[in-house]
């Protein structure tokens, strides 16, 4: 069995930092992040928004963050949190300014005083007939609050948190997804439906197969401006290149798809919010021009992928005809390959953007990782595995799929915060891209229209949940004594969409404008 092992050994430390992002001496990775734990993309929006100057060196051009991370979020930009609002929940501001930390923050918040804050915001109607909450106190691990906390519920897409620390955990966050060319052996001519031995015209020669083989890269582009995700026209370029070193000019073009097994059709059917799963896919099976969001899909994007490619393999002057399924040799000359942006950076845009495409690749290849079958249900099992071995309660949680699309997945609002406070250890370094893609209140991916007033704006970052009926959301807080808070609310049945959430960004503001010392 392939996993990743030695989480700090192979991972570079490079700052401890505090605020929303880590508490105590929590450690942050080199990789998608600047030094300071949040991501420079993320930081330069911030400063662009709030009219503040950027700390030295800080902003970049957005390449350290998730495609749609930071992007227009509907507001008139007066009304967007200021940088340094945005900034002081996660451990680094600009000009001077000095945030909160865990170093000089106050003690944690009473179960008492937090049950006399959240409690009555519990009980409000718009959450629904079932609850399951939990506060816990991330620099030690104690539970602060608790109500149904160990009830397991629908957790809809705060199941990608599951899922990006089993991704992290079994494959480490500089894991690479390779998509490649080969060329099937000698002798091994190409066969069409029906055509048998394709040859070369004039020269009666056997036209050598050529294998696009999917690696199970999610964020695979075929954007003119690919920006840090592996680019189907370079593979093209590449490709072609090498072709025409060995004298090839016309190939038979195959593709292969064994990597994900079982069916590739989500249990919910056809939907806009994800194309069914394959190992080759390009820009999410999207037959628009959106990067994150629900949009119209192929039906067979591996299909349209190697359908892609060929034209692509034609402008470069190599035939390739019309692409059919097949399989790589296990001896298939290699030719040419594109790596995908590191796991880190994948889980990253997974969180703000809630991509399910992502997640759902995630959960098979953590299948792979674990030795088990790359399926929907394998993900889940593989994912409930890692979540094991990494000690979070498991009563009643289980996983059908790795986005929290369908509704046969369930999960405890202890158990996520357990998910939160093992991605903040400093020992694990490895699983902190699942906090550093949270979306922030106010601010970012999906929570850029949620909580931009009161006190959640800018100081929580979290991942939210909605199905028919089924509100959710779980993250990260810096309170009012600058101390660092994990939480999660859970509701189930649930009348309306818009009041469960209100009730929950309620909640989460609570937490931080809270510091419930009494």
């Amino acid at each position: 069995m392939a996993r990743w092992s030695d989480p700090v050994g192979r991972y570079t430390v490079c700052a401890a930092v505090s605020g929303a992002l880590l508490a105590a001496g929590v450690v942050t990775a080199a990789g998608p992040w600047d030094s300071s734990g949040q991501r420079t993309a993320e930081r330069a929006h911030a400063v662009a928004l709030g009219g503040e100057h950027p700390a030295p060196g800080s902003v970049g051009t957005g390449s350290g963050g998730p495609a749609g991370a930071g992007g227009d979020t509907g507001r008139e930009p007066g009304t967007a949190p200021a940088a340094v609002a945005v900034l002081a929940g996660l451990g680094a501001v600009p000009d001077g300014h000095e945030a909160g930390g865990a170093g000089s923050a106050a003690g944690a918040p009473t179960t008492a005083g937090l049950e006399r804050v959240l409690g009555p915001l519990l009980d409000d109607p718009a959450l629904g007939s079932r609850r399951s909450a939990a506060v816990v106190d991330v620099a030690t691990g104690r539970t602060l609050f608790e109500r149904g906390a160990g009830t397991a519920l629908l957790p809809a897409s705060t199941t990608k948190i599951a899922t990006g620390v089993a991704a992290l955990s079994a494959m480490g966050p500089d894991h690479r997804f390779t998509t490649r060319t080969v060329l099937q052996p000698d002798g091994a001519a190409a066969k069409g439906a029906g055509e048998g031995e394709r040859r070369d015209g004039d020269k009666g020669k056997a036209v050598r197969e050529l294998v696009l083989v999917g690696g199970g890269d999610p964020t695979l582009t075929a954007r003119e401006k690919p920006g840090r995700w592996a680019s189907l026209r370079e593979l093209a370029a590449l490709t072609a290149a090498a072709l025409r070193r060995q004298g090839v000019e016309e190939v038979v073009l195959r593709y292969d798809t064994s990597l994900f097994k079982g069916p590739e059709v989500h249990p919910i059917g056809v939907n806009p919010n994800i194309s069914p799963v394959t190992a080759l896919m390009v820009d999410e099976g999207r037959a628009d021009d959106s990067d994150h969001g629900p949009a119209p899909r192929v039906a067979d994007p591996a299909a349209h992928t190697a359908g892609v490619f060929a034209d692509l393999l034609e402008k470069r002057g190599i035939r390739a005809g019309a692409p059919a399924p097949g399989k790589a040799a296990k001896k298939a000359d290699p030719v040419a390959q594109v790596r995908s942006a590191p796991l880190a950076a994948q889980v990253e845009r997974m969180m703000t953007n809630s991509d399910n495409d992502i997640a759902e690749a995630l959960a098979r290849q953590t299948a792979v990782a674990d030795g088990r079958e790359a399926s929907f249900a394998g993900g889940g099992t593989a994912i409930r595995a890692e979540l094991k071995r990494l000690g979070v309660p498991l009563a009643g949680v289980r996983f059908a799929d790795g986005s929290g699309l369908g509704r046969g997945d369930r999960l405890s609002a202890r158990a996520l915060t357990r998910l939160l406070t093992t991605a903040a250890d400093p020992g694990r370094p490895e699983l902190r891209p699942v906090l550093t893609g949270m979306p922030v209140a106010g601010f970012s991916g999906t929570l850029s229209a949620r909580a931009a007033d009161g006190g959640a704006a800018g100081v929580v970052r979290a991942k939210t949940g909605t199905l028919t009926g089924v509100n959710t959301l779980a993250g990260t807080a810096v309170d009012a004594g600058g101390r660092l808070l994990a939480f999660a609310f859970l509701a189930e049945g649930t009348p309306a969409k818009v009041p469960a959430e209100t009730a929950l960004d309620r909640l989460a503001a609570s937490v931080a404008a809270c510091g419930c010392r009494g």
